[in-house]
C-alpha cells in the first residue's frame, strides 16, 4: 500500500509529495495535465515561500522581489521586505523545479484523475490506487472537496483573476498593485525575469484583458509596444469556501483547502507551507491536528486579504486604499510584514 497519495500535480501536490519522500514516505501523484502545469497566478513568492523552497532542495529561476508597492495615480506607497528576498517566478518553472525534485527523491507522477474517493479503516482507494492516506491539492475548483461535501456557498461578490506576459525589463524590484480607485479591481506587475513581467488583474467584471489594461493608463503606457509572450490564462471565482480541511483520511491543500482571494499575493507560500504541516501531521498519526495548524497558518492571510478585498470592492472606499496606506506607512509595513 502506498503511504501518500497525492490527488494534483501543481505545487502545493509536488511539494506534499517531496516533504512526503524527506520524511521517508512512498508518495505518488495523480496529475491529469502534462507538466508543467501552468494557471493564472500572480507568481510572486513571498519570502517565507522562498525558505520553503529551500527546505525542499528546491530554487528555480526568477528575478528577486524586494517588496510591495501600491500604486493609485500620483499616490504610492511602498515596504520593503524584512525577513528576506521574494521571488517573481513563471508558474511553468516553478512547476517544472518541483517536479525535477519530486523525481530525484522518487516520487512517481501518474497521469489520471482523481474524482472519486473511497475511504476505509487502514485506507483510501482513489483513481485505481490504494494508500494509508490522500491529500488533495486538486486546485481552487477541487473535485475532491465537492465529492466530499466539503465546499459551502458564498454569497460574496465573484472575483476572477486574468493574467498575461510582456517582454520588458522590469522597472522596478517591488511587486506592484495598482489600484483603480473604482471598485473595479486591482492589477499586479511582478518581474519574473530581466526581460519579462506578468502583469494580472483580479477584478469582480467580466471584460476582455485589453478592457482591463484600459482602466490602468499609466500602466498602460508603459507596456505599450512591448512584445506579448504569452496568452491570457484566466481563474475564479476565486472566494472559495470550505467546511473543513480534514474529512477522514483525506487532507486538504493549496487552492483545495479554501481560498480568500489573490489580493495579498500569498497562494504559493501558503500552499507550500501547508503542504509541510499536512504531511507532519500524518508522520505524528495525528491527521486531525492539521485543521488547527491550517487555520495558524493561514490567519493573517484570512484577515487582512479578506478586509482589503471588501474595502476594494466597494466604489466609495476602493479610493481611499492607497492615500490611507501612504499616510501611514508603518501600518503598511507591518500588514506586509505579517504577510510574510
Amino acid at each position: 500500500m502506498i503511504d501518500l497519495l497525492v490527488a494534483g500535480g501543481g505545487p502545493a501536490g509536488l511539494a506534499t509529495a517531496i516533504h512526503a519522500a524527506l520524511n521517508g514516505m512512498e508518495a505518488v501523484v495523480v496529475e491529469p495535465r502534462p507538466g508543467p502545469v501552468d494557471k493564472a497566478c500572480g507568481e510572486g513568492v513571498m519570502p517565507g515561500g522562498v525558505r520553503s523552497l529551500a527546505g525542499l532542495g528546491v530554487a528555480p529561476a526568477g528575478h528577486p522581489l524586494c517588496g510591495i508597492r501600491y500604486v493609485d495615480g500620483p499616490h504610492r506607497a511602498e515596504a520593503g521586505f524584512r525577513d528576506g528576498t521574494g521571488l517573481g517566478v513563471r508558474r511553468t518553472v516553478l512547476s517544472a523545479a518541483l517536479a525535477r525534485r519530486a523525481a530525484d527523491l522518487g516520487v512517481r507522477v501518474v497521469t489520471g484523475r482523481v474524482a472519486g474517493v473511497r475511504q476505509g479503516a487502514d485506507g483510501v482507494t482513489a483513481a485505481g490506487l490504494r494508500a494509508r492516506w490522500l491529500v488533495a491539492a486538486d486546485g481552487l475548483h477541487s473535485p475532491v472537496r465537492r465529492a466530499l461535501g466539503l465546499e459551502l456557498p458564498d454569497r460574496s461578490p465573484r472575483r476572477f483573476g486574468l493574467r498575461r506576459h510582456y517582454r520588458v525589463a522590469p522597472w522596478s524590484d517591488f511587486v506592484e498593485v495598482h489600484w483603480s480607485g473604482t471598485g473595479s479591481g486591482e492589477a499586479y506587475v511582478t518581474p519574473v525575469a530581466g526581460d519579462v513581467v506578468g502583469v494580472a488583474f483580479l477584478t469582480t467584471a467580466r471584460h476582455p484583458y485589453d478592457v482591463h489594461l484600459g482602466h490602468f493608463p499609466e500602466l498602460a503606457a508603459r507596456l505599450e509596444g512591448c512584445a506579448v509572450t504569452s496568452a491570457v490564462r484566466g481563474a475564479g471565482p476565486m472566494r472559495q469556501r470550505v467546511r473543513g480541511r480534514v474529512a477522514g483520511r483525506v487532507l486538504l491543500v493549496g487552492d483545495a483547502a479554501g481560498y480568500v482571494d489573490a489580493l495579498t499575493g500569498e497562494g504559493v507560500s501558503l500552499a507550500l507551507a501547508s503542504a509541510e504541516a499536512a504531511v507532519r501531521c500524518l508522520r505524528a498519526g495525528r491527521p486531525g491536528a492539521y485543521e488547527r495548524e491550517w487555520r495558524r497558518l493561514s490567519r493573517w492571510h484570512r484577515l487582512l486579504t479578506g478586509a482589503l478585498v471588501r474595502v476594494g470592492c466597494r466604489r466609495d472606499t476602493a479610493r481611499l486604499v492607497v492615500p490611507a496606506a501612504a499616510r501611514m506607512p508603518p501600518v503598511f509595513a507591518a500588514a506586509v510584514h505579517a504577510l510574510q
